[in-house]
């Protein structure tokens, strides 16, 4: 492999929110320099992840879960600021206070192989800590290790890297599902990561389709302008009471964890744990907003009707219906499974030993990510230290991502 005009770099990070973030900070912690050890790459405009897209309504009093970001904490938020400027302008003074540099809008178009160095000679086993194996004093097989480099082909240039972080999330493929005469539907319909607020459905008889938090809080945002609201969903709703301890988040993290080792794509955890029954979801409740319908079979050009004669009349679709992990650009490494997801072993690809995906799966929440970027970093530093390469033209240095 020819780099000339190729940047090298021990870790790319593709992605700046909770995920890319948490990483590029333990990257730091470690001793690493950016655009030296390595570089953190985010296609949005600003700071903020996906949380500077979320609708102007979403105040941050009504966010469920936020968790801070490793090393500082977000305090003195007025609750009834959008979560997008709250949230955003945290992001962008955690950037500056520990000084991650993020490269910005720069969009990762691919990665592939790169070469460009010695074959491992074998396999590197997850070592949870200390070089020993994890079970029985044996090394579980990592992937695919007998290659160099990464390459990582983008707006602003190539990348060649020993390892990936990938923390991309979902919000750029939301899910749209499909019907019988959809495109024939004479409304509007838009996704949920689309939604501009109430007003827009002043006076109209909306569909709002999904049983996520999402659909929830926009549909009762919805519903007190609208001529009339409609909510399907594909099953029945589940509404969690009381508090959510530690307990109840490690069982619903292994349960969307298990269809990761399956090689299936992963649930949201929030699809295991359940909806927060709080006070304003009670009242929505108890005055019929909240009366769930199941999913309907078919799209008129008027409206939606079921196979057992029921109709409702629509100027709107709104489908709030989650979102898809944003790994196509990692395509040309081949890691997904037959069942259409990725292998995993904690963060790790078990295709690639390379390759490490947060915020994806168990880690997609924002607690998840935090503790999924420090694993990462940790297996990245052992990787690395078994790596018989030196960097790419800089024999003489060592780097300071080795343990």
């Amino acid at each position: 492999m020819n780099y000339t005009g190729v940047r090298e770099v021990e870790v790319v990070v593709i992605g700046a929110g909770q995920a890319g973030l948490a990483a590029a900070f333990h990257l730091r912690r470690v001793g690493g320099v950016p655009d030296r050890d390595f570089v953190v790459l985010d296609h949005s405009p600003r700071p903020g992840g996906a949380w500077q897209f979320r609708w102007p309504t979403l105040t941050y009093d009504k966010v469920h879960g936020m968790h801070a970001l490793p090393g500082m904490e977000l305090t003195g938020a007025d609750p009834r600021r959008p979560s997008s400027e709250v949230i955003g302008t945290y992001f962008d003074s955690y950037e500056q206070t520990f000084g991650l540099r993020v490269h910005r809008p720069v969009s990762v178009t691919a990665v592939r192989e790169g070469g460009g160095g010695p074959p491992w000679t074998e396999p590197v086993g997850r070592t949870g800590s200390g070089g020993r194996a994890a079970s029985g004093g044996r090394a579980e097989p990592a992937g695919a290790l007998g290659r160099g480099r990464l390459l990582v082909e983008t707006s602003e240039g190539d990348y060649a890297t020993r390892a990936l972080i990938n923390a991309t999330g979902t919000w750029d493929r939301p899910f749209w599902p499909r019907f019988p005469g959809q495109e024939a539907f004479g409304g509007r319909q838009l996704h949920s990561s689309r939604y501009p607020g109430p007003e827009d459905f002043r006076d109209a008889r909306v569909v709002v389709v999904g049983g996520g938090t999402s659909a929830v809080q926009q549909l009762m945002e919805i519903a007190p302008v609208a001529a009339a609201t409609t909510w399907v969903t594909r099953r029945p709703p589940v509404f969690r009471e009381g508090p959510f301890g530690e307990a109840q988040g490690r069982a619903a993290v292994a349960l969307v964890e298990e269809r990761v080792r399956q090689g299936l794509p992963p649930r949201s955890v929030v699809s295991v744990t359940g909806l927060p029954m709080t006070e304003a979801i009670r009242q929505a409740r108890e005055s019929g907003v909240l009366e769930r319908l199941p999913l309907f079979d078919r799209v008129t050009p008027t409206g939606v009707v079921w196979d057992d004669g029921r109709v409702v009349e629509a100027d709107v679709i709104l489908y709030a219906t989650g979102f898809r992990a944003a790994i196509d650009h990692l395509a040309p490494l081949r890691l997904r499974e037959p069942g259409g997801g990725i292998r995993m072993d904690g963060t790790r690809t078990l295709r690639d030993a390379r390759v490490h995906l947060v915020g994806y799966g168990p880690s997609a929440s924002t607690i998840g990510a935090n503790r999924a970027g420090r694993a990462a970093v940790g297996d990245i530093r052992r990787l690395l230290a078994q790596d018989p390469q030196p960097a790419l033209g800089q024999e003489e240095l060592t780097g300071s991502l080795a343990p």
